[in-house]
């Protein structure tokens, strides 16, 4: 036994044990070899922790010893040799295992040199043995020693990162710079939980591979937590796409306004449809220069204004021979019900104050019942074929039905986007940056393909 021991730690005659071990002293070698076959157990305990007892003997306990105490000592000793440390890895003894884990991870920034190469194999195999243990304290402990370890290997390290434990990956993944790019997109794409992709969020650095697929794949908290995080890659194709999803998170909104790359122009994207708040964030912040500063303010009032009509005063219903009477809601109560808002949008009308700012002023308050009241209106069809039109969720009605409305394609765009929830992708763009760009036979087509009266 001894002897196939010794030809698996010095092939050739060289050792690939640990560097820095005394040469062999024979007389203490057998003593060793004796105490180890049939000494006491506090004989074969007092060479299982002695760092001078020889490689093969360490070797030898650690494959034959009945006792753990033993074996423990032999995981936990600097002289065993880390031939080894894969026997050790499948011992009976979760204790023991987790003493060999402990110990590697010691060893490891000690074994990157390139004529440690072997050695630094044996360690890396055996720590992601280690990192699939049934035993979960071990994998923890694994996660909890590596997590801020530059030198951690990144197999092990990726090991870690998949693991359906949340108190084993999350660390891994909110800390470990040594995780590659590759295995954090995997687990952004694949993983059920909202954890995981909130944990990759916060990590200090973070690609711009890595900050697309937090967008695409993870939570909206994840999504927040990324537009935050000083350290995260977001380029302007990516910010673009972030705010255009911004519309349907708000708590998305207030991040944007005090991201430091944020440029003018998606600034005054984000105040197209950003609640007050963070309107007042974008104008104090610097970002516009000051013809739209001076806009946005004059925004924030009249908004204001829209909303206190909304509340306070009352409202003229339209009867069938469209004859006004006073249904105004509950003092200081908002309008709610759809024949309120009908009705204050039928009294803007009649007053000539219902007009594209005012649609504008109520989709920054989502006020949206108030919206298909107005365009009903404005587009002289009912408000139950405004609601199918936008149910449907396509571009062409929605952009058809503004046009007859008499609104701009750049508000044709924020309805298909707001109240539409038209994909980004299949979305109808201004043409020039202003004119419709479907033309007026087409624009009527839809219109009689709705069953709507295109005049």
């Amino acid at each position: 036994m001894f002897a196939f021991i010794h030809k698996l730690l010095f092939k050739n005659g060289k050792s690939d044990a640990l560097p820095g071990r005394a040469p062999r002293n024979d007389a203490r070698y057998e003593i060793e070899k004796q105490k180890a076959r049939s000494g006491s157990l506090d004989e074969r305990l007092a060479i299982a922790k002695n760092p001078e007892t020889h490689p093969e003997i360490l070797y030898y306990l650690a494959q034959a010893d009945p006792s753990d105490d033993v074996r423990h000592a032999v995981a936990e000793n600097h002289a065993t040799p880390l031939q080894a440390s894969l026997l050790i890895a499948k011992d009976s003894s979760a204790d023991v295992r987790l003493a060999l884990a402990e110990r590697l991870v010691r060893l490891l920034p000690n074994l990157t040199q390139e004529e440690q190469a072997a050695l630094y194999a044996h360690a890396v195999q055996t720590l992601g043995l280690l990192a699939l243990d049934e035993v979960l304290k071990i994998r923890k402990a694994l996660s909890a020693t590596l997590k801020d370890k530059a030198y951690a290997p990144p197999s092990v390290v990726s090991t870690l990162a998949r693991d359906v434990e949340r108190t084993v990956a999350e660390p891994i993944l909110r800390f470990c710079a040594a995780v590659p790019d590759d295995v954090l997109i995997e687990i952004l794409k694949m993983h059920p939980e909202d954890w995981a992709s909130e944990a990759i969020a916060g990590r200090d650095h973070i690609s711009g591979g890595v900050s697309v697929a937090v967008i695409e794949h993870g939570s909206a908290a994840a999504g927040k937590t990324l537009i935050e995080n000083k350290g995260a890659d977001i380029g302007p194709t990516l910010l673009q796409r972030i705010i255009d999803r911004a519309r349907d998170l708000p708590e998305w909104q207030r991040s944007l306004a005090d991201h430091r790359s944020l440029p003018p122009e998606m600034a005054e994207k984000l105040a197209e449809f950003a609640n007050e708040s963070v309107r007042l964030i974008l104008v104090r912040s610097g970002k516009f220069d000051r013809r739209t500063t001076e806009e946005v303010a004059t925004a924030f009032k009249r908004r204001l204004g829209y909303a206190a009509n909304q509340s306070d005063k009352a409202i003229d219903a339209v009867t069938d021979g469209d004859s006004p009477q006073n249904v105004g809601p509950p003092d200081g109560k908002p309008v709610k019900s759809e024949e309120e808002q009908y009705a204050y949008a039928a009294r803007m009308a009649r007053e000539g104050r219902l007009d594209e700012e005012m649609l504008s002023d109520a989709l920054a308050m989502q006020d949206y019942d108030f919206i298909y009241a107005a365009i009903s209106i404005m587009g002289r069809v009912t408000l139950a074929d405004v609601r199918r039109v936008f149910a449907l969720r396509a571009p062409k009605p929605i952009v058809a039905l503004s046009w007859k409305a008499g609104l701009s394609m750049r508000m044709a765009l924020r309805l298909q986007q707001d109240l539409g929830r038209v994909p980004p992708r299949q979305l109808l763009y201004p043409k020039g940056g202003t004119d419709y760009p479907m033309d007026e036979d087409e624009l009527r087509w839809q219109l009689e393909f709705l069953g709507l009266e295109a005049a």
